[in-house]
């Protein structure tokens, strides 16, 4: 293949600490010949006074940082651009430690494919999973799994297969389509750019070679056309254009756009390439679009065709926590999706995710570097949707509002619509979805009633129920209204389905109790919590 049919390839290198990322890529580099006289001398000068025992030390082509030298570890992101015959990269070097798992983040969020290191002395650990969920939080669809330090475990084939069905562990639980795992050695270059007469038994890709020919770029997979406003261009009073970049899709002239949120429809009378006017623009250019009539568009506003994008002001995010302090649900903070920037709250947390097994943990607040499910609303609906169907709008950061610095960066699952109540009462022939244990908050700040589903649970005949806590007080007895029948609770225990007893309280499948005679009273069984204090209403 021609360089332009393999086109660039963005990638990362991440994993445990120590586990060789800056010495691989700083060989692929030395291997290929794609560094300057100046530099090569320059390294072998200040490998003289490593660790090696006067041996090329190819991480310090990436370590630049003095505290990173001193170390032997990586800390903060390092990008470097090549080129070989066949194709153009641009590689993040990403750190290992936990401490900097943040610093990991930002390299995930711009990769195409993860190159993800593992010792062949340690196995698979704790970090090497971690950074392996956030690649695939953050989309990456192609994986490396390198298995490095072949030449400390004596290049041992057995060693290699036994890494690498905990490798393919991994990858069933991630559900990850598009992996490869390579035995290499990043001191001594074996599988690196050419083939190792050490491990006779590998068959595949070495890696530079696996990287020059995947087709992890150029995929469309989003629908139709649309570009987040950043700007409104105004140079004098004859001209109103919107700046952005396209993000999916074609937009020519004479097509009939929809701004979002107002959903004002307008034609496009022109489009702007710096300052050439063109026919049209495609995903990744920096246009200006002019329209035929005025509409109500600003920063943040989204113009599109045919993206079937949401507008939603509730949604529902995986988020990895990059803050020192907790995350506490009802605390204030920015929300940053596309170009919109708002105020927003983390309502509620539905579960941690466990970074060894991948079970979901119930959980009242999260710490540094952990990854949650939460409900998040914002004061004003904004253009959004799942990060699956549109990556752009569908990734979000979200800002301390005090400090100004990123609490936490991730993406949306589900927005536009109501997620199905996590806890059910079911039997063998009839199944009821309940809010009962639901936790209701109210915020000052933007006068609304929030809401957090409790942990999915399913209650069989037979099971008691959490009939008592801190946000609810039900009696032992009472039946739930459903379209089929009714559901019996005697004695804090789920019966099963069955009529209703008139000297038993009838509620509905929120817990609001059904009165014969009007009003409701909803505080009868519930609280609201206003910050630290609780109140009945």
């Amino acid at each position: 293949m021609v360089l332009s049919e393999n086109g660039l390839l963005k990638f990362i290198t991440c994993g445990s600490v120590d586990d060789g990322k800056s010495t691989l890529i700083g060989h692929i580099l030395y291997d290929s010949k794609l560094l300057y006289t100046d530099q090569e001398r320059a390294l072998i000068l200040d490998s003289q006074v490593g660790s090696r025992g006067g041996k090329i030390d190819y991480s310090l082509l990436l370590d630049g940082l003095m505290a990173e030298r001193e170390q032997g570890i990586t800390i903060d992101v390092a990008y470097r651009y090549f080129t070989t015959e066949k194709r153009s990269f641009i590689v993040a070097d990403t750190p290992g430690h936990e401490e900097y798992t943040r610093n990991m983040a930002v390299g995930a969020s711009f990769a195409d494919l993860s190159v993800i290191l593992v010792d062949a002395k340690q196995g698979v650990l704790s970090q090497t999973r971690r950074h392996a969920r956030i690649c695939a939080l953050m989309g990456i669809r192609y994986f490396v799994f390198a298995v490095n330090k072949m030449d400390l475990a004596g290049y041992s084939r057995e060693r290699f297969e036994a890494i690498s069905q905990d490798i393919k562990k991994l990858i069933d639980e991630l559900k990850l389509a598009n992996t490869v795992i390579i035995p290499v050695s990043a001191t001594e270059g074996d599988n690196i750019t050419k083939r190792s007469e050490n491990m006779p038994w590998y068959n595949g890709d070495v890696l530079l070679s696996h990287l020059e020919t995947v087709a992890a770029t150029g995929e469309q997979t989003e629908i139709g056309f649309y570009m987040p406003v950043q700007r409104v261009c105004r140079p004098d009073h004859t001209f109103r254009g919107f700046q952005g970049q396209v993000e999916a899709g074609t937009v020519s002239a004479n097509d009939m756009l929809t701004a979002l949120p107002s959903g004002e429809i307008a034609i496009v009378k022109a489009i702007y390439i710096a300052d050439k006017q063109v026919n049209s623009a495609t995903i990744g250019q920096p246009v200006t679009i002019q329209l035929d009539r005025e509409v109500d568009v600003s920063r943040g506003c989204v113009l599109m065709r045919n993206a079937e994008l949401k507008t939603a002001k509730e949604f529902e995010a995986s988020l990895l926590w990059m803050d020192d302090e907790k995350l506490v649900p009802g605390k204030e903070y920015w929300i940053k999706i596309g170009t919109k920037l708002l105020p927003a709250i983390v309502s509620g947390i539905r579960h941690k995710v466990d970074i060894n097994t991948g079970a979901f943990l119930s959980v009242n607040s999260a710490v540094k570097n952990e990854i949650v499910r939460c409900e998040i609303v914002m004061t004003e609906p904004a253009v959004l949707d799942e990060f699956l169907l549109h990556k752009t709008l569908g990734e979000l950061i979200l800002i301390d509002r005090v400090s100004h610095s990123t609490a936490a960066c991730g993406v949306v699952e589900e927005a536009g619509k109501h997620h199905r109540d996590s806890v059910l009462l079911s039997d063998t022939s009839s199944e009821l979805a309940v809010g009962l244990f639901d936790s209701f908050y109210y915020h000052p700040d933007i006068h609304t009633v929030l809401r957090h589903s409790s942990a999915p649970a399913i209650y069989q005949p037979g099971d008691p129920l959490p009939l008592q806590s801190a946000e609810f007080s039900y009696p032992e007895d009472f039946d739930i209204s459903a379209e089929f029948g009714f559901a019996n609770i005697r004695k804090g225990v789920f019966t099963g389905f069955g009529e209703h007893k008139a000297d038993v309280p009838l509620l509905d499948k929120n817990g609001i109790q059904i009165d014969e005679k009007p009003p409701r009273d909803f505080g009868k069984y519930r609280k609201i919590a206003v910050w630290e204090k609780d109140y009945e209403i």
